[in-house]
């Protein structure tokens, strides 16, 4: 949605998507406007609970079959497993996308891995397909104003551009931008410190595994160390996500930095700051 910034200003029910990688800010935002009564509408949730509850589910249940005493309970229908996704905790969405490499370290098969990116992927842009019928039920039903949509750091790896068209014609979408060498490192630190699985196209895998197992001397996926790989791939993968967020923020929405963010403490700073940012497009 375009705007001036008496225009924003006026809007009665605001709807936000927040766009940018994992550890921008997008969920401390989001969480934040929830405490001033914004409905908070989690693709990552939305995934877990609804598009990958069943696969999750079935995942939980095959490890289970292998302990002999879990397997007789469950073939007897003595026990039931639920998925307790929590939006402050994905765990079940991320051991579903899991890591690739060895076996016995945790890690999957190429084939399995990549089976399960696709699936992740069909499941998120279901889930962003969903947004404005939760902007109604967020109004009709529970009787919030505002809606803000805290959407997953792959949003820009997606390449479908009905889902772009459709939070775009539904939200005003806010990039949280990193602009600064420090901010960058410190983020890829973060993120390699503890690596957690991640969504990559399946261009930029084909691209990227074969120079990592040249790298390492390596013949085999089944070799591959997955943290190790998480760890290596990922500044790699934030850069290459950098300019399709931009393709994006572009046309169709309005961009922050990161280091502005970090300064917002309530609802009056962050609807300042996305009325800067509109002045600031309006005036390049």
């Amino acid at each position: 949605m375009k705007f001036t910034v008496d225009s924003f200003r006026a809007w009665p029910q605001k709807k936000i998507t927040l766009l940018g990688m994992s550890g921008v800010g997008k969920t401390y935002l989001s969480s934040l406007l929830r405490r001033h009564d914004w409905f908070h509408y989690s693709g990552d949730y939305r995934i877990g609970t609804r598009y990958l509850d069943e696969p999750i589910l079935d995942l939980i249940k095959q490890q289970a079959m292998q302990v002999p005493f879990l397997r007789e309970l469950l073939r007897n229908d003595w026990i039931d497993i639920r998925n307790n996704i929590k939006i402050e905790d994905l765990g079940p969405v991320l051991a579903f996308v899991g890591k690739l490499g060895n076996p016995e370290l945790g890690g999957l098969p190429l084939d399995v891995f990549s089976r399960r990116q696709a699936k992740y992927r069909e499941a998120e842009i279901k889930a962003m397909k969903d947004v404005p019928e939760f902007v109604r039920k967020a109004q009709e039903i529970y009787g919030y104003e505002h809606f803000v949509n805290d959407v997953g750091g792959s949003l820009c790896e997606l390449e479908d551009d009905s889902v772009i068209d459709l939070l775009a014609a539904h939200t005003l979408i806010l990039y949280i931008q990193v602009t600064t060498r420090e901010e960058e490192d410190t983020l890829i630190r973060r993120a390699q410190s503890d690596p957690k699985p991640l969504y990559y196209r399946p261009a930029f895998l084909a691209e990227h595994l074969p120079v990592y197992m040249g790298e390492k001397g390596l013949e085999f996926v089944a070799q591959i160390e997955p943290d190790d790989f998480t760890r290596w791939v990922f500044p790699r993968l934030f850069h290459s996500r950098v300019p399709r967020y931009e393709a994006i923020a572009g046309p169709h929405g309005y961009t922050v930095t990161s280091h502005e963010v970090a300064q917002v403490r309530d609802e009056a700073d962050l609807l300042a700051l996305v009325e800067m940012a509109i002045a600031r497009k309006g005036a390049g």
